[in-house]
């Protein structure tokens, strides 16, 4: 046992996350609530797809955070012509006639799934399993993946000369959608003057992984007031436009709302952003912090929505 209770495994949290982030700090300027957002869905066993434009660090951010939390890290870059062997392995025949089982990239604590929707959906559902089930399936033979497991996939919104679009089955699977923006200009200032010097950051080991294994327990068992389980599936169920909670809006413009996992990823993360924020019980407060990053790819936008230039963010800012 890491800690004699789990007041003492809060408090530990809360200080972790604040060593945590300025250890992170001093290779990625700005993107604090990425940051944040990662952390928290690896502290609550998620996985996040961050959509963001080219050279906003998305790689240098997972690998400092591979880092920093002593886990193994792999990048697969997705292409049109990926196989799903490429990604989970494949068996080979050895010297001694014998099939011998070759373990892909999969095989690692944080995968990057480098612009996940350039492959094809063959391939995109060979890492759905892998996300759902923390295992992969060769020739019938179960092979379980390293624990911790994470997928942080990428995506760029403005190449879309051959994607693929993510099925809504395997964006349901992740439990954040974050958007990266462009940094300040403050902040870009200090990425120029970091990245044109010849000084070297070395990083320290905050974290292990049976501390992160803990604490995703942790996350577990933290309790909830049932009226902020209330207000979180009452939020899930207005995204619906054939609910009873729906707004005018939302019936307008949405053809489909969030299910039921939405809710699950909102409790969920909201105890583990309350606990890294030093509270032992989540509140609605909580969950209002993380509801976007949970619903923004949970809902469906209709035709009228997309012809008059509706976005997703209004719509969930009009039922928050």
């Amino acid at each position: 046992m890491l800690y004699n209770n789990d007041v003492e495994a809060a408090e530990a949290l809360h200080q972790k996350f604040n060593e945590l982030k300025k250890e992170i700090s001093k290779l990625i300027v700005g993107q604090n609530h990425v940051v944040e957002a990662l952390l928290i869905s690896i502290f609550s066993n998620g996985h996040t797809l961050m959509i963001g434009l080219l050279g906003l660090a998305k790689t240098l951010l997972v690998k400092t955070l591979s880092e920093v939390l002593d886990l193994n890290f792999n990048r697969i870059q997705f292409t049109p012509d990926l196989m799903p062997s490429d990604i989970t392995g494949t068996e080979i025949l050895n010297e001694k006639r014998e099939f011998q089982f070759l373990r892909g990239p999969i095989f690692s604590n944080i995968i990057l799934a480098d612009e996940i929707n350039r492959t094809p959906p063959k391939t995109q559902a060979a890492l759905l399993e892998a996300m759902q089930e923390k295992a992969v399936t060769i020739n019938g033979q179960l092979h379980i993946l390293p624990n911790p497991f994470f997928v942080l996939a990428t995506q760029n919104p403005i190449e879309q000369e051959g994607t693929y679009s993510l099925p809504e089955a395997q964006l349901d699977r992740f439990m954040f959608n974050i958007l990266l923006d462009y940094p300040s200009f403050a902040d870009e200032v200090e990425i120029v003057k970091a990245t044109t010097s010849n000084k070297k950051v070395e990083l320290s080991k905050i974290i292990h992984s049976t501390e992160i294994l803990a604490f995703q327990e942790l996350v577990r068992k933290a309790p909830v007031a049932d009226n902020v389980i209330d207000y979180a599936v009452k939020l899930v169920s207005k995204t619906r436009p054939q609910s009873e909670f729906a707004t005018d809006e939302i019936k307008k413009y949405v053809d489909f709302g969030a299910g039921p996992r939405a809710g699950q990823f909102l409790i969920i993360g909201a105890k583990a952003h309350a606990l890294i924020h030093g509270k032992y019980s989540p509140d609605i407060e909580n969950v209002k912090a993380i509801a976007k990053d949970v619903l923004r790819h949970r809902i469906i936008k209709n035709y009228r929505a997309e012809a008059e230039g509706i976005k997703i963010e209004d719509l969930i800012e009009g039922i928050l």
